[in-house]
């Protein structure tokens, strides 16, 4: 009893903790890039079919009519992409956009949308609404498989960059922390972006094995970036993307988990940079 107690106790110090939502308000994201002297733009796309409004921040520095769209993981918010955003060789030489995915930051947070098919074109909404064109889409753990399905839905898209992606159902990997966003009598006590977060997991596979068919309609190039210590989403993931996607580029980086997206944004730059030069390339 005693340790029930104390379980309980905890997981009421979660809910409480403001930090585990994992998402900044507007002003405080323009307070940061207003001290790092870096303009941005925080906006709110609507999605009429859905009664939804979807939060991009952008920052648009050049002229270039080359995009890039960065989609987190879970639970997260576009927060986890703001070293990128604000990288001046980046965006020197690319428009960034990062996305609150659905039920994240502040796209109707804590409404889950567990369906990949469906947030895949709620995003596809979102370029159209922005006007994006040549379009990278990047996503990061549960953001990989969705920026990998969008060039099925949106022609804009031009390449796809997945970082530690959970894109194999059959290596999609139990987390029985996951069961307490489930259970009745734990589900409120968790804080709302691990709800959201466990609904997504909890049906990760089953969304997964539902579009496996149509991977192999994208034809852009698709870059996988995976550290080989990865225990969250494991690397075995690696040789799902070489199987099903017919242009497709893993760069392993060793020693190293699933942190690699926000935690060493110093290794995924240069990845992104040579992509866009790519698409250049291509273009020409």
């Amino acid at each position: 009893m005693r340790h029930l107690f104390f379980f309980v106790l905890s997981l009421l110090f979660l809910s409480s903790c403001k930090s585990l939502q994992y998402r900044l308000p507007d002003d405080a994201i323009y307070s940061a890039f207003a001290k790092a002297d870096l303009p941005t733009t925080i906006s709110y796309v609507k999605i009429d079919s859905m009664d939804l409004k979807v939060r991009v921040q952008s920052v648009t520095q050049t002229k270039t009519i080359y995009n890039i769209v960065f989609l987190h993981g879970s639970p997260s918010s576009l927060t986890a992409w703001q070293a990128y955003l604000k990288d001046s060789l980046l965006h020197g030489t690319v428009n960034l956009h990062a996305v609150d995915r659905p039920g994240y930051g502040y796209s109707d947070f804590g409404k889950e949308m567990t369906s990949i098919d469906t947030q895949t074109k709620v995003i596809s909404e979102v370029i159209d609404q922005l006007n994006l064109e040549n379009v990278i889409a990047v996503g990061t753990s549960y953001g990989g498989p969705v920026a990998a399905r969008l060039p099925k839905e949106n022609d804009q898209i031009k390449a796809v960059v997945m970082v530690s992606p959970a894109i194999d159902p059959d290596h999609e990997k139990r987390v029985w922390q996951s069961d307490f966003t489930q259970w009745w009598l734990t589900r409120w006590l968790v804080p709302t972006g691990y709800r959201v977060a466990g609904d997504e997991k909890t049906v990760h596979a089953q969304e997964l094995a539902a579009i496996e068919k149509d991977w192999s309609q994208i034809n852009v190039p698709v870059l996988h970036i995976h550290g080989d210590s990865d225990e969250l989403v494991p690397y075995i993931n690696v040789d799902y993307s070489k199987t099903v996607f017919s242009n497709v580029e893993v760069i392993t980086i060793p020693n190293l988990g699933h942190e690699i997206a926000w935690k060493r944004p110093d290794l995924v730059i240069p990845y992104l940079l040579e992509m866009v030069e790519r698409l250049k390339k291509q273009s020409r």
